[in-house]
């Protein structure tokens, strides 16, 4: 009928008289409706006005309910036909599902949405140009400063202009041009590219702005326990100006330091404590919220993510390398902690946009979806930045020493001390080999007690730390290479992988040069995520370039020999940046030997490399300072 009233009577009209009777003529074909649409940014809020011509809001309602693509009419009630043949109906019906506008909104004459659904519009609005859109100066003023965001008017604080790259300076324009228009938003690069330093440099920049006002800029990082001393120790590396307070102690010290946060302070705690100290954060004001490693609350019924949810912040941040390891819902869970609703309830999310995507990875739903979050997600891969990065990024990484192990490591070290104390300047030149023994016995506390005491029943500090970053870089798609001094320190974490379902490769010493050479190929070719070598192993001789990630384990503190292992993977033929992690024991003799290599490599090249020991220019004293707690 539809066919026969649009075109069929004009069609039976060219070649003959027709006659229609009154019944038909009162079917009328409508055209579609004019569509005008307003926009402004008043405060928090978005201020949209649609005017719809010709066509009652109730029949349009109506028909968007029972809207579907590609269907060229609706029929009224009334018998009417009307005309949706073109876009504006599928744009109105795509902006209601995606603002997520209900229909007694939708028959208001103005219709107020939270102002982070400002891009989204936009974008919708340009893709249908038939349709006359008014914008107000705030909303183009919002649309440019997101869009064009190294233009904008921030500086970076003058000690990290000459630290950053290029790419590190538009992340952080990118989290200060997110707090100015009032969003949240999640950094993701890849593994290494210095996601701690973005954040670190837009502190600091909060801090110098408010240095002179009396305005709130409290900052709360929450991060894993393996990390919370990281934070702290690239703190003092890079912004040791930063007033920065690790809760740490026992409940009631945590409770004080909270309580005692002034306004000016930064706050970093674990999620577990976060759990823990939750009521004592009541009633206090943070500027900013960042959250490390986000994907500890890709579950959204989990306490972590209900906990960090809890915390008042005016500006969210998340980081994370992998926003989506398995599902969607994990991004849905990372988007209500950052801009609570932005995503929708999970139940319309998960029917809408999970579970088409799923169906259909290309579809309507996935588009819909990039849209939305396209503006509030950083996502910069090694590979992409390549230019920017040097070709290998080193990076020390901190763990405290667990209750047992911290007990006898200062055991040892006061056996160590009454020893240097009790010798003359000569008994002290001839029994350096004893010292050395000991001081290796300090470094095997330091990876493991385990390895002195066949009994230890723990998990070393270390053990975890280093778990913990093979499967984050594994989850990134990663592979490792994975170096330690002590054979015996290998072996143990070969049960811990076991235990794990992390798949290894061994090379020791003992192994064959065939077995070497086959290992080496299979570890290129396959998808075996760690190769675990020993230091006199695995010096030289190998290209293992599958690799990008090394982690010394326990740091040899000779960096000749140190930089030959990493050499492995940092080699003609590899296509990605590198990065090195070195695992310390905070406040411990490894600590301290990082800090001595500054200034007398020589010198600790000589006591941790177990080399011309008998030749080495070090002192009594200056080995009693190595013992020394941080």
């Amino acid at each position: 009928m539809y066919d026969l009233l649009l075109n069929g009577i004009s069609q039976l009209q060219s070649v003959g008289e027709v006659y229609v009777s009154d019944a038909l003529k009162k079917i009328n074909i409508r055209s579609t409706p004019k569509i005008e649409v307003g926009v402004s940014v008043e405060g928090n809020l978005l201020d949209l006005k649609m005017s719809v011509e010709d066509i009652p809001k109730k029949e349009l309602i109506e028909i968007l309910s029972r809207y579907q693509k590609k269907k060229k009419y609706y029929r009224l009630k009334n018998g009417d036909f009307v005309d949706i043949d073109d876009d504006k109906i599928a744009f109105i019906s795509d902006i209601q599902r995606g603002l997520g506008i209900k229909d007694s909104e939708l028959q208001e004459e103005n219709i107020y949405l939270p102002k982070y659904r400002a891009l989204y519009l936009d974008t919708q609005l340009k893709e249908n140009l038939s349709i006359p859109v008014v914008k107000n100066r705030e909303f183009k003023s919002l649309i440019r400063n997101m869009k064009t965001i190294e233009d904008n008017d921030f500086e970076i604080p003058e000690k990290m202009e000459k630290i950053l790259r290029e790419y590190q300076k538009r992340g952080f324009l990118w989290i200060k041009t997110l707090k100015a228009n009032g969003f949240g938003g999640i950094l993701a690069d890849d593994m290494g590219l210095g996601k701690t330093l973005q954040v670190l440099t837009f502190l600091l920049s909060e801090q110098i702005e408010n240095k002179d006002k009396k305005k709130n800029c409290r900052s709360l990082i929450v991060a894993p326990a393996s990390l919370v001393l990281n934070w702290k120790s690239e703190m003092e590396r890079f912004t040791p100006e930063l007033p920065v307070q690790v809760i740490v102690g026992n409940v009631e010290e945590r409770k004080e330091k909270i309580q005692q946060a002034g306004e000016k302070d930064i706050l970093v705690t674990s999620y577990d404590l976060l759990k823990r100290d939750i009521s004592a954060y009541s009633g206090l004001k943070f500027a900013n919220q960042i959250i490390d490693e986000a994907q500890f609350i890709k579950n959204y019924g989990t306490q972590a993510a209900k906990t960090v949810r809890r915390i008042q912040a005016d500006f969210k941040l998340a980081l994370t390398g992998t926003p989506v390891e398995n599902r969607l819902s994990e991004l849905w869970s990372i988007f209500e902690y950052i801009m609570p609703g932005f995503l929708y309830t999970y139940q319309k999310f998960k029917k809408e946009i999970e579970q088409q995507v799923v169906n259909e990875p290309d579809g309507e739903a996935a588009k819909r979806l990039k849209k939305m979050v396209r503006p509030f997600i950083l996502r910069r891969l090694k590979k992409d930045v390549l230019t920017d990065l040097p070709d290998k990024i080193e990076k020390n990484t901190y763990t405290n020493l667990e209750e047992e192990q911290q007990r006898l490591y200062d055991a040892h070290v006061k056996r160590l001390q009454l020893l240097l104390d009790k010798q003359t300047e000569e008994e002290f030149k001839t029994s350096k080999i004893v010292v050395l023994s000991e001081i290796t016995k300090l470094r095997q506390i330091c990876c493991c007690p385990a390895l002195l005491y066949e009994d230890y029943p723990y998990f070393s500090a270390k053990e975890n730390l280093c778990v913990d970053l093979i499967h984050k870089a594994a989850e990134a798609g990663h592979k490792i290479l994975l170096f330690s001094q002590f054979t015996s320190m290998l072996d143990r974490l070969e049960e811990r992988f076991k235990q794990e379902k992390i798949s290894f490769y061994k090379l020791t010493g003992s192994t064959s040069k065939e077995k070497r050479i086959q290992m080496v190929e299979q570890f290129n070719e396959d998808d075996t995520t760690v190769f675990c070598i020993s230091l006199k192993a695995g010096g030289t001789g190998l290209n293992l370039t599958a690799a990008d990630i090394v982690i010394h384990y326990d740091p040899w503190w000779n960096l000749a020999v140190q930089n030959q292992a990493t050499d492995r993977a940092h080699r003609i033929g590899q296509e990605n940046v590198v990065t090195v992690y070195k695992l310390i024991a905070k406040g411990t003799i490894e600590e301290n030997i990082v800090k001595l290599q500054e200034k007398k490599r020589d010198l600790a090249d000589q006591i941790l490399s177990g080399e011309e020991m008998g030749t080495g220019s070090f002192s009594k004293e200056e080995l009693l300072e190595l013992l020394k707690e941080m």
